[in-house]
């Protein structure tokens, strides 16, 4: 099947034909800063094996940069369906399912679960439907992997109203990356019953306990601000430290949101929120960059121990995403400190990895090490499929 693949986030949109049966798009586009105030973004276009176009766009919303990606696109064969990336789905959404009208207005009632994707995500399920009106619009959830957490991984220990009233619960996000690198691993080691935590390390961080294909517990949490360490986010913090910032330091709500958010991470620590120049700098003896990069790793390390605990032992440690793929000093200081686990690295494999999927593992370990691209919008074009497919 030919899917027509949407990622609108919160200020940029990706359009991409995928072949499920091949695996690989065809044509694709993103337009980027939508209704940034510092000047134009970018309109770039690409026809498989042919480099990028690129032009100024100066669009207002994700309405019109959904239009202006279409009229670029290159007409790559006839859609049968257009697959949605949709952040939050709730509780209600634990699998993909058909954007009626009907799923479009509780889909905005879900808006203030996650206000900076999914307006954005559901706005360009109305421009597409109303573009591709003869297509199924198929709303796919980055939440919905992380449904098969049993209470006792989802629940905070706050009062039953704030959960049955207010939602206040763990939901988990990367739900789309963590599925495709835990089906991949599986499909490597042909083991479907596969106790594995899979690391999705990027910008945004988070690891998920996947058990047999299901996932156990994941460190992101009601927002996508718990958990690891990241680029801009903190991760893990006392709760009280918002409280203390508002009573003490006088900073208003959204001032502390934006701290949390924006301002904390590698950022906060080092003056740099890419992994790359964080490197760079650590390898120049910069010191706040060394201490960014271990509290990085440590705070990974120990999420990999717990959920090793969670999962009653470990068979497979899997990085995916930017950093995942990309940084072998991550990989090995992260592995580093987990023989316990039965985890051992090959140094020489990890440091000459160029790409693909691939076992890092030494010889003997007794917990495979696995690098696997992540492919969201495969994963998303592939839901869409079995989904249509099944009528």
């Amino acid at each position: 099947m030919r899917v027509l693949v949407f990622n609108c986030g919160s200020s940029s949109v990706k359009i991409s034909s995928i072949d499920t049966a091949l695996g690989t798009w065809s044509a694709r586009g993103s337009v980027d800063r939508i209704g940034a105030e510092g000047g134009p973004g970018t309109c770039r276009v690409q026809r498989a094996g042919e480099p990028p176009r690129e032009e100024p766009a100066d669009v207002a919303d994700h309405a019109e940069a959904v239009r202006l990606l279409v009229d670029r696109l290159p007409r790559e064969g006839r859609p049968e369906a257009a697959g949605h990336r949709v952040v939050h789905g709730g509780e209600r959404y634990t699998a993909p399912v058909v954007a009626d009208a009907a799923v479009l207005e509780e889909l905005d009632a879900l808006a203030h679960l996650a206000p900076l994707h999914n307006p954005p995500n559901v706005a360009g399920l109305r421009i597409a439907t109303q573009l591709y009106p003869e297509l199924p619009q198929v709303a796919v959830f980055d939440t919905a992997f992380h449904a098969t957490m049993p209470p006792h991984a989802y629940r905070y220990a706050v009062p039953e109203r704030l959960y049955t009233e207010c939602g206040v619960r763990r939901y988990g996000f990367h739900g789309l990356s963590h599925a495709w690198v835990a089906g991949r691993a599986a499909a490597l080691t042909g083991r479907p019953d596969l106790r594995l935590v899979s690391l999705h390390l990027g910008n945004g961080c988070s690891a998920a306990a996947v058990r047999g294909g299901q996932c156990l517990d994941t460190s992101m949490g009601f927002t996508p601000l718990e958990g690891l360490v990241m680029g801009t986010r903190c991760g893990d913090l006392d709760p009280a430290v918002p409280l203390f910032l508002q009573e003490e330091a006088g900073l208003s709500l959204r001032e502390v949101g934006r701290i949390l958010n924006e301002d904390s991470g590698l950022e906060a620590l080092a003056g740099r929120s890419d992994m790359r120049d964080l490197q760079s700098a650590m390898a120049a003896g910069d010191a706040r960059a060394r201490l960014a990069f271990d509290i990085f790793c440590y705070r990974i390390r120990k999420y990999v121990g717990a959920y090793a605990a969670a999962l009653g032992g470990l068979d497979a440690l899997v990085f995916t995403a930017g950093i995942g793929e990309n940084s072998a000093p991550v990989r090995a200081a992260v592995c580093e400190g987990l023989e316990f686990l039965g985890v051992r690295f090959d140094a020489a494999r990890n440091g000459e990895y160029q790409g693909g999927e691939c076992d890092v593992s030494a010889a003997g370990s007794g917990a495979r090490v696995l690098v696997v691209p992540t492919n969201e919008e495969l994963m998303i074009a592939r839901e869409t499929e079995s989904l249509v497919s099944a009528g």
